[in-house]
């Protein structure tokens, strides 16, 4: 009979316990304001599951954090294109998040498993921490490589205009109005809204180089200042640098198709050729073996 009470008790507390907890998470939650996303960027199938979690911790926890800690994420957040997505606060919640998500997936498995280390759980801790800015570096060179890949077109778009009479804002607006989508369109978007604003052309492609910080869109910025410093042709400034982006993509596929080679040596000893040596060596050594030969 004593059992019985201690053991009800003991549900009794949990169930209030559990109770407690989600009374408390529906209260914080409630405290949490509307975001309005009207003007920013569609959040991915993941992060749409996640997304209540993230701004929970995010009003919570990560408004606390000091404005120099958030420097770093929000300059990567800036240069990967996802800045209209997520703010850095909530690019830090998202990190704790996937940290406590990799804790407890990682708990349940080793435990089940009879396998549960200290030093396991914090090596998994720490990819957790890790994995939203492994998502973020590949968000970047992902960036970088459509704008290296769309960046001739667009100077082929800005020759073409620019000789027909146009201006540089004329020639920008063909630019969007007929170039391919992607992150650099976007780029010469915000160009052109700058030079609508009242800014320079120096100063808007500055700006340009700054969000974007891509060598080739650096050197290509680089030669239209001087040019216009120098009163020189943009014309032939904007085809000699279309001519030198798509002599710098065929280099670089050169390279990677030389690399190719170098890369495949691991696969190779490590795979290849194991299999490919016991295909060869298993039928004689069961022939060796039905002879009564003993290794």
């Amino acid at each position: 009979m004593e059992q019985f009470i201690v053991a009800l008790l003991v549900g009794i507390a949990f169930v209030a316990f559990a109770a407690a907890v989600v009374y408390s998470g529906m209260r914080l939650k409630d405290d949490v304001p509307d975001e309005d996303r009207e003007f920013l960027d569609p959040l991915p199938k993941v992060l749409r599951l996640l997304w209540p979690l993230i701004r929970l911790v995010d009003y919570h926890v990560c408004r606390l954090i000091p404005a120099k800690m958030l420097a770093g994420p929000a300059e990567s957040l800036r240069l990967s294109g996802l800045l209209y997505l997520m703010s850095p606060t909530q690019f830090i919640a998202l990190c704790m998040i996937s940290l406590t998500m990799f804790i407890l997936v990682a708990a349940i498995v080793l435990s089940a498993a009879d396998l549960f280390e200290w030093w396991w759980m914090i090596a998994v801790a720490a990819l957790g921490y890790v994995y939203p800015r492994i998502w973020l570096k590949d968000s970047l060179k992902k960036r970088q490589k459509l704008i290296i890949k769309a960046l001739p077109t667009y100077l082929d778009f800005l020759t073409m205009s620019v000789e027909a009479g146009l201006n540089m804002a004329g020639a920008i607006s063909q630019a969007v109005a007929k170039g391919p989508a992607g992150p650099l369109k976007n780029e010469f978007a915000f160009v052109l809204r700058d030079l609508r604003s009242g800014l320079t052309r120096a100063d808007a492609l500055r700006r340009m180089d700054e969000r974007v910080k891509v060598p080739q869109v650096s050197s290509f910025i680089s030669a239209v200042i001087q040019a216009e410093r120098m009163g020189a042709s943009l014309g032939g400034t904007f085809r000699v640098q279309a001519d030198q982006r798509r002599i710098e993509r065929f280099q670089l596929a050169e390279k990677l198709a030389m690399e190719a080679p170098v890369k495949l040596i691991f696969p190779l000893v490590a795979f290849i050729f194991p299999v490919t040596f016991l295909v060869i060596l298993f039928p004689i050594a069961v022939k060796f073996m039905q002879s009564g030969v003993k290794f």
